[in-house]
């Protein structure tokens, strides 16, 4: 599968928050407003996977926009990256588009200064926890009711950069 990663265009919100509530169950799902608050944030990036070639869709022959596979949000503070959330549609899952995601975000927040990053996942999300693992993350504790005061969440962590000594 081809595809390609860039930086998010507010015309992309819909998309991305359709996306989401097509990922995660309703008590995970971010609403509209929780989604466009996570990506103004002050230190928050979003980058967009887009994929595929435009194909003509009944519109006299011009190619249509790439369809997106995927999107994350993700954020730099005080030297501390955060992954707010990854979402892969399902057609394109197991294709590289998380894994390219994931390694972009990381090397953009590396470039903002962060030397390590977080992110939660539900305890009971076994793919995302292996793939997670997989990518050199470890479980650093759980966070009881973490989601709607119901589901615990794992608080998962990545060294991206050793300090330097001085």
């Amino acid at each position: 599968m081809s595809f390609r990663i860039r930086q998010f265009r507010k015309a992309d919100f819909e998309t991305l928050w359709q996306i989401d509530q097509a990922c995660f169950d309703p008590q995970l799902a971010y609403s509209k407003p929780e989604m466009a608050f996570y990506i103004r944030r002050p230190g928050s990036f979003t980058l967009v996977a887009e994929g595929g070639e435009g194909k003509d869709r009944g519109n006299g022959g011009a190619p249509a926009a790439d369809p997106i596979l995927g999107f994350i949000v993700a954020e730099c503070r005080r030297g501390n990256g955060h992954i707010i959330t990854i979402d892969v549609i399902t057609e394109a899952r197991r294709s590289g588009v998380g894994s390219a995601l994931l390694q972009a975000a990381e090397q953009q927040l590396l470039r903002a200064g962060a030397v390590a990053v977080a992110l939660e996942t539900p305890v009971n999300n076994e793919p995302a926890i292996r793939f997670y693992k997989q990518k050199g993350y470890f479980v650093e504790k759980t966070v009881p009711g973490y989601y709607s005061n119901q589901l615990d969440a794992l608080v998962m962590t990545k060294e991206l950069a050793w300090p330097v000594a001085r």
